[in-house]
């Protein structure tokens, strides 16, 4: 795809098209990749991380960072999102290694209430919903809400998923299994 064709039609280009031109030197296409997955990649990690925006905040950053520095190794015949999904999951399991926050966990419990038509009362149950289900994620190992996240909240596929966390698909279907079946079981004790 050429510079012209990118920048004529830069909203319909594909993610695996702006990473090829992100990797001829396109700034634009640079842009247009962080925008488009900025969000999705902050909810993700904050959910991932219990709920810590801050952490979360710092690791769109790295990943954003590791994407630009490894973009010359992505293979336009991959997928991008899983790709970039696999370096946010590396990135957050490399903040975890380190010893300053091994054994520190998010105390931070932040859901903004849902904004729009709905009644107070329903935002608060909403808010207080959202705030039971994060809890419950976060008592979840790492690995098992890594597959869970990704799949629920993401929509990748198993296969995806076994991409990103170079895992079997059986071995996903398990870890999925087992993050709902823990869920349940929290989520029931708690009402």
């Amino acid at each position: 795809m050429t510079l012209g064709a990118l920048q004529s039609g830069a909203d319909a280009a594909t993610d695996e098209a702006l990473a090829q031109a992100v990797q001829q030197g396109s700034q634009t296409a640079l842009h247009r990749l962080v925008m488009r997955h900025h969000a999705p990649l902050f909810g993700f990690l904050y959910r991932l991380t219990g709920g810590d925006r801050a952490l979360a905040e710092d690791l769109v950053q790295e990943t954003m960072v590791r994407l630009l520095r490894g973009i010359g190794s992505y293979d336009g015949q991959r997928p991008f999102k899983p790709w970039l999904y696999q370096i946010a999951v590396n990135t957050t399991r490399d903040h975890y290694k380190r010893a300053d926050t091994r054994y520190t966990a998010s105390e931070n419990g932040e859901i903004a209430l849902v904004a729009g038509p709905q009644r107070l009362e329903t935002a608060v149950i909403h808010q207080e919903t959202m705030q039971e289900a994060l809890t419950a994620m976060a008592h979840l190992p790492p690995h098992q809400r890594e597959a869970l996240l990704l799949r629920y909240a993401e929509g990748l596929s198993l296969a995806e998923i076994a991409d990103v966390l170079d895992v079997p698909v059986g071995t996903v279907k398990s870890r999925l299994s087992l993050a709902l079946k823990r869920l349940r079981e929290q989520l029931t004790v708690k009402t």
